[in-house]
């Protein structure tokens, strides 16, 4: 046995490692639970709060991954209880779709804005995760031919949405996210991709595209890692990529 092999083993027994999906031993992310992380799939449909002001259509959103299962259990582990080597295999899978949706956001520069966290959130987690997603989603884009960059453009006050309904969820965020002062000649003029780990009833993508496009941004689309299905239905009915343009 080599010397890597040796310290591998040595790790496991003295820090065990189990899936942070489905809990499988000596693996921090099995191929089962990777294959949960798909290409793009539009999901706007699931949340009413993206219908902002009246606009026809509400605002598209992809997701790669319904947030159940051993998904919902990952994104929790990565969230709330350290397990910041998830960030890797959701980062990949960022990566792989951005260079899938390239193509359909067409020519134009992109600016990719992660949704911000709180400042306890900050504190718990060692920064915002949602970060490290908007730039890989960025890398996946500039590998598909889109011009993209990536800023945590955006600042947020308030409590955490864990544990609120769709009416505190919306009331929790109404006024508390706005453009870094620093940011706002960056963002005017800009088509603006913003990205959140996961869309629930849409309040925080709403949240953040009011600002954003108060200071001239356009807002063309949002993304998340996954996406909650509504109480009852039936999931992996609408994943499609071609359901139509963001740009």
């Amino acid at each position: 046995m080599g010397v890597r092999a040796w310290w591998t083993e040595l790790s496991r027994l003295v820090l065990p490692v189990a899936c942070g999906g489905c809990g499988l031993d000596d693996v921090p992310w099995c191929a089962a639970c990777d294959a949960l992380l798909g290409p793009p799939w539009r999901c706007e449909q699931r949340a009413g709060r993206l219908d902002l002001l009246g606009a026809p259509g509400g605002l598209p959103v992809w997701t790669v991954a319904d947030c159940v299962g051993p998904v919902r259990a990952a994104v929790l582990a990565w969230k709330d209880h350290g397990r910041l080597d998830l960030t890797r295999p959701f980062a990949a899978a960022l990566v792989a779709a951005g260079r899938a949706l390239a193509p359909v956001l067409g020519p134009g520069e992109v600016l990719v804005v992660p949704a911000p966290s709180t400042p306890a959130s900050r504190r718990r987690r060692g920064g915002n995760l949602v970060d490290d997603l908007a730039a890989a989603l960025a890398a996946g884009l500039r590998a598909g031919g889109t011009a993209a960059r990536s800023s945590p453009v955006l600042a947020r006050r308030g409590g955490d949405q864990v544990g609120l309904g769709t009416r505190a969820r919306w009331l929790n965020l109404t006024g508390h996210v706005r453009v870094r002062r620093r940011a706002l000649a960056q963002v005017a003029g800009c088509r603006v991709l913003l990205v959140d780990d996961v869309l629930t009833t849409g309040a925080t993508l709403v949240a953040c595209r009011v600002p954003l496009e108060a200071a001239g941004a356009h807002v063309a689309a949002g993304f998340t890692l996954a996406s909650t299905p509504p109480p009852g239905a039936r999931t992996g009915d609408e994943r499609d990529i071609r359901c139509g343009s963001a740009a």
